[in-house]
C-alpha cells in the first residue's frame, strides 16, 4: 500500500519557484502559494513531495495558455458563453479505440452536433450527419463477454454491431422507448420495454420476454359480490351462478396453460398496485432480478410557483419540488425475482447492523429539552432506501460478470448510516458487507463500488479514514484499505483482467487532480497522468489509451489522449478555444493557503492581486463566496463560476484584491472540512470569511473597512449570514438567489446537513438567516430569480419582508422575472453583474 503523510495538508505542499523545489515543515504566510503564471503550463519540471521517503517526479505537459493583451469588459464578460468556443461535451471512445467521439454546441443555438474526432487525424474530426448518428455508438455502449459484439441505445432503439466485420443490425423499430441494454453471460442480449426484458439470441434470432413486472395486485378468480341481494341472487336463479361457474372455470384453465405451457410468454410478476418500480437489474445468467419498490408517490397541490411571463400572457402555477418541510420518508422494499420458479422473495433489512438504533437520539434530546420535556430513546426500525450517489454512473444494485453474486448500497433515511450488502441465494435474505456510519452524514458523493471478476471480493469507496479511499473486501473476511492519505479518490474504474484499478485524486495538492493506476496483486500505486490542472479520464475499450478531459484556471476543458503507461506523452485532439478568448489579458489566480483560527487545516482559495498592489494607499477587496457548499472552486482547473472569473479579472484592472475560497463544507478536503456545518450551516463558513478578511489585511495591503463580498445560491446564503451575524466584517454584500430559510428548500440535500425541521428545529433556526435579519448594518443588494424552481423567489419575499418590519433601510432588491436558478439570458447576467459592481463601487 502506498501511504501518503495523514498530517495537515499545508505541511504537504511545495512552494514552487524557478524549477526549485522547497518542502515546507511549517506554515509560512509569504510563502504558501502556488502562483499559476510561473507554474501552470510552462512546462517546469516538478518534484511534489507525498513522503519523507518518496517523491513523484514529474513535468507537466507544455499547453499553450492564452497571451492576450485585450482588457476584459463587463460587456464581454456576460456575453453567452459562445463566445468562449464551445467546447467539447459528452465524449466517449468508439468501439474500436481508434476515435473519439463528442458533442459540441452550435453557434448560437441550444442545439448539439456530434463529430467523431480519429486519433490520427490533426483538425478537430468531422461533424456527423443527422442520418449517421445511429451508427456512432454511445457513451453507455455495452460489449459481449468474448468481444465480438457492442450494442447501444439510440433514439430509445436498440442496435448492435459485429465487431469483425463493422456490421451494425437494428434490431428495434417501434414507438417504445427500449433501455438498459446489455449482454447476458451466454451472449444474448437484453434490454428493457417498461418493465419488460426481452432477451435476443444473436446467433439464431430467437426473440425472448424474459420478465414483465406489474404494478398492480394479481388477478383473481370471479368472485360472487358481496351484499344480501348479490348472494341472494346467486343463490337463486340458476342462470347467474351457471355465468359464474363458467368464468370460473375459464380463469382456472388459463391460469393452468400459463404455468405449463413451454411456448407462452411468462407470468407477469404482480408487484402491487400501491407500488411503484424504483430500481430493477436482471442478472448476468437472466435467471433472477433484484428490484426496489416504492410507494406511489403524489404531488402535494400547494408545491407550485407562479410564472408572471408566460407565452399566453396569463399567470401559471408552475409545479415545483417539496420542501423538507413537507417531505416524507419514502423508504424502498427490496424483491428478489426468481425467473426460473416465477417467485418472489422480499428481501428483508433486518440482517443489516444498527437497523434499529436510535442514531438521533442526542438530537432529540437536545430539541426536547429546550421545550422543557425529556425525550426518552427507543429502538425503531429506519426506513432504508437505495443509496442514490449524485455523481456516479453506475446503479446501486451490481451484479458480478457471472451472475452468480449480487451487492446492493443501501442508505439510512435519516442519512446516518450506508450499507454494502449481499444476497444469500439459499436463504434469500442479506448479508451486510460493510457498513459505513457518519454522526453527521453519509456523503452524496463518493459511494463507488463494484465487483472483483471471481466474484469473491468487492471493492468500494469509503469516507471512514476522513478522506475517500479505496477499500477491498472479500464476502468471508475483513475489508482491506488500499489506498492512504490526506487526499480523496474518486472515478475507481477496474480494468477487463480484475487486476488494476484506475482513479482520479489530488494526493500532491487538494486543487490538482491526475490519474492513477493501483495494481492489485502488488498494491504498488503508479501516476499516469502530470498535469497541474483539473480532469476526468476515460479508458478505452481495448485498455490501450485513456481519454483525458482537461482543464486550467485560464484554459476551458478540451479533450487529450494518451498511452496507457506512466511518462506517456499527452497529445491534444480538439482545438476549440475561441480566438476572442486567447486575446483577453487573463490574469491567472494564485491558490493560497489561509490559516485557519479555528483549526490545524487552512482554508484554500484563489487569490487574484492587481499591478503592484503593495504600493500607494491601502487597497479595496471583495470576497467570492461561491454556491453548492459542498463544491471545490479553489482548484487549479476551469470553473464553471468562469463569468466571476471574468468579473474578477474586471475588478483586479480597478484596483481590487479578489479572494476565492473554499470555506469549511467545501469539496476536495476531507470528511472533516465536509461536515463542519453539521446542524450550524453559516457558522464556519463565516469564520473563515473573518479569517480570509485578516489574511487580506496582513498580506495584500487591503483596507479592512474597504472589503466587500458577494455570492450566488449557497454563496448568497453565506453573504446574508455573514451581513447579518458580522455586520462588521463586509461594508458591503450581494446576495444572489439565496437560501433564507432552509425550511424551504428541498429533502435530499437539507436533511443531510440539519436533519428535519420536525426532528431538528434548533438546526434550523441558527442556521437560517431569516433568524437573524436584525444584525443587518452595512449595505446590501439582493439578487432573485422569480422562476427559480431550486431557491425560490419565496425564500427573497419573506427575508425583504423581514428587514421592512425591523425598518432597515440599508438594502436593496433586484428581481429577474424570466430566470431560473442558473440565468440564461446575456442581459440578465449583465444587468446583474452592472448592480454588484456598482455596490462595491459606491460603497468600497
Amino acid at each position: 500500500m502506498v501511504e501518503f503523510p495523514s498530517r495537515p495538508l499545508y505541511n504537504r505542499i511545495p512552494y514552487i519557484q524557478n524549477n526549485r523545489k522547497i518542502q515546507m515543515t511549517q506554515f509560512s504566510k509569504s510563502l504558501l502559494v502556488i502562483t499559476l503564471s510561473t507554474l501552470l503550463l510552462t512546462g517546469t519540471s516538478v518534484s511534489v513531495v507525498a513522503k519523507e521517503s518518496q517523491s513523484y517526479q514529474f513535468t507537466p505537459v507544455q499547453i499553450q495558455a492564452p497571451t492576450g493583451t485585450k482588457l476584459m469588459t463587463m460587456e464581454q464578460a456576460m456575453a453567452h458563453p459562445d463566445w468562449l468556443g464551445r467546447q467539447p461535451e459528452s465524449a466517449y471512445w468508439s468501439a474500436d479505440s481508434q476515435s473519439i467521439y463528442y458533442s459540441r454546441k452550435q453557434q448560437g443555438s441550444e442545439l448539439r452536433d456530434w463529430y467523431a474526432r480519429p486519433l490520427a487525424a490533426t483538425d478537430n474530426g468531422q461533424q456527423v450527419t443527422l442520418k449517421d448518428l445511429d451508427n456512432i455508438g454511445a457513451e453507455e455502449q455495452r460489449f459481449s463477454n468474448d468481444g465480438k459484439f457492442v450494442a447501444w441505445i439510440f433514439e430509445g432503439q436498440v442496435f448492435v454491431k459485429e465487431l469483425s466485420s463493422g456490421k451494425i443490425s437494428q434490431l428495434t423499430r417501434n414507438r417504445q422507448q427500449q433501455s438498459d441494454v446489455m449482454f447476458l453471460a451466454d451472449g444474448r442480449l437484453t434490454w428493457r420495454q417498461g418493465w419488460d426484458f426481452y432477451s435476443l439470441n444473436l446467433q439464431n434470432g430467437e426473440l425472448s420476454l424474459l420478465a414483465s413486472l406489474d404494478t398492480e395486485d394479481e388477478p383473481k378468480g370471479p368472485a360472487i359480490p358481496k351484499g344480501y341481494l348479490a348472494q341472494e341472487q346467486h343463490k337463486l336463479i340458476q342462470f347467474i351462478a351457471l355465468e359464474h361457474k363458467n368464468a370460473s372455470d375459464n380463469f382456472k384453465q388459463q391460469q393452468l396453460l400459463e404455468q405449463q405451457s413451454d411456448v407462452l410468454a411468462p407470468l407477469p410478476f404482480y408487484l402491487g398496485k400501491d407500488q411503484s418500480i424504483v430500481s430493477a437489474s436482471l442478472s448476468p445468467k437472466g435467471d433472477k432480478m433484484v428490484i426496489a419498490l416504492g410507494g406511489k408517490r403524489e404531488r402535494n397541490s400547494k408545491d407550485i410557483m407562479p410564472n408572471y411571463i408566460t407565452a399566453t400572457g396569463d399567470i401559471a402555477a408552475q409545479p415545483v419540488r417539496s420542501r423538507v418541510n413537507d417531505q416524507k420518508p419514502q423508504p424502498h422494499k427490496l424483491v428478489l425475482l426468481d425467473l426460473t420458479a416465477h417467485k418472489q422473495f422480499p428481501l428483508s433489512y433486518e440482517t443489516l447492523p444498527g437497523i434499529d438504533e436510535d442514531v438521533l437520539a442526542a438530537v432529540k434530546t437536545e430539541n426536547a429539552k429546550r421545550q422543557g420535556k425529556t425525550y426518552q430513546s427507543k429502538k425503531v426500525v429506519r426506513d432504508i432506501s437505495l443509496l442514490n450517489d449524485w455523481s456516479w454512473d453506475q446503479s446501486a444494485i451490481r451484479w458480478d460478470e457471472s451472475g452468480s453474486q449480487v451487492a446492493i448500497m443501501l442508505k439510512a433515511w435519516d442519512n446516518k448510516d450506508r450499507w454494502l450488502a449481499t444476497v444469500d441465494f439459499a436463504a434469500n435474505k442479506l448479508v451486510n458487507q460493510h457498513r459505513l456510519h457518519d454522526d453527521a452524514w453519509i456523503n452524496y458523493d463518493f459511494n463507488n463500488f463494484g465487483w472483483f471478476n471471481q466474484a469473491s471480493s468487492l471493492y468500494f469507496l469509503s469516507e471512514e479514514s476522513g478522506y475517500s479511499h479505496i477499500y477491498v473486501k472479500p464476502l468471508s473476511g475483513k475489508a482491506k484499505k488500499l489506498t492512504s492519505g490526506t487526499f480523496e479518490v474518486s472515478q475507481p474504474k477496474l480494468n477487463r483482467a480484475g487486476n488494476a484499478i484506475y482513479y482520479r485524486a489530488n494526493p500532491t495538492h487538494p486543487g490538482i487532480y491526475n490519474v492513477y493506476k493501483l495494481d492489485l496483486i502488488s498494491e504498488k500505486i503508479e501516476q499516469l497522468t502530470a498535469l497541474t490542472g483539473n480532469l476526468s479520464f476515460a479508458l478505452s475499450p481495448d485498455e490501450s489509451q485513456l481519454m483525458v478531459r482537461y482543464s486550467t484556471s485560464v484554459l476551458p476543458e478540451e479533450l487529450y489522449v494518451m498511452a496507457n503507461q506512466s511518462g506517456s506523452p499527452l497529445k491534444r485532439l480538439t482545438y476549440t478555444v475561441s480566438n476572442e478568448l486567447t486575446a483577453m489579458a487573463l490574469q491567472a489566480p494564485q491558490v493560497i493557503a489561509v490559516p485557519s483560527s479555528h483549526g490545524k487545516q487552512p482554508v484554500f482559495a484563489k487569490l487574484y492581486l492587481p499591478k503592484d498592489y503593495q504600493q500607494g494607499e491601502k487597497r479595496r477587496a471583495v470576497i467570492f463566496n461561491h454556491g453548492a457548499g459542498y463544491l471545490q472552486n479553489s482548484d487549479l482547473g476551469w470553473s464553471n463560476y468562469f463569468r466571476e472569473f471574468f468579473f474578477h479579472q474586471i475588478l483586479t484592472q480597478q484596483g481590487y484584491v479578489v479572494l476565492d475560497m473554499d470555506y469549511r463544507a467545501s469539496k476536495g478536503y476531507g470528511r472533516d472540512w465536509r461536515t463542519a456545518i453539521y446542524r450550524q450551516m453559516g457558522t464556519p463558513e463565516t469564520e473563515d470569511l473573518m479569517d480570509g478578511v485578516k489574511w487580506l489585511v496582513d498580506n495584500a495591503n487591503v483596507d479592512v473597512s474597504r472589503v466587500g463580498t458577494y455570492g450566488g445560491s449557497y454563496g448568497g446564503f453565506m453573504t446574508f449570514m455573514a451581513m447579518f451575524t458580522q455586520p462588521d466584517l463586509f461594508k458591503a454584500g450581494a446576495a444572489l438567489r439565496p437560501v433564507g430559510d432552509w425550511a424551504y428548500y428541498n429533502q435530499p440535500y437539507t436533511s443531510n446537513i440539519l436533519n428535519t425541521p420536525e426532528i431538528d428545529p434548533i438546526a434550523y433556526e441558527r442556521s437560517s438567516p431569516i433568524y437573524f435579519t436584525e444584525g443587518l448594518k452595512n449595505q446590501l443588494l439582493i439578487n432573485a430569480p422569480m422562476v427559480d424552481d431550486n431557491v425560490f423567489f419565496q425564500d427573497t419575499v419573506r427575508v425583504v419582508q423581514r428587514l421592512i418590519e425591523q425598518e432597515k433601510n440599508s438594502f436593496e432588491t433586484a428581481i429577474f422575472p424570466v430566470e431560473p436558478h442558473g440565468f440564461r439570458q446575456p442581459s440578465s447576467w449583465l444587468d446583474e453583474y452592472r448592480r454588484i459592481y456598482k455596490l462595491f463601487e459606491r460603497e468600497l
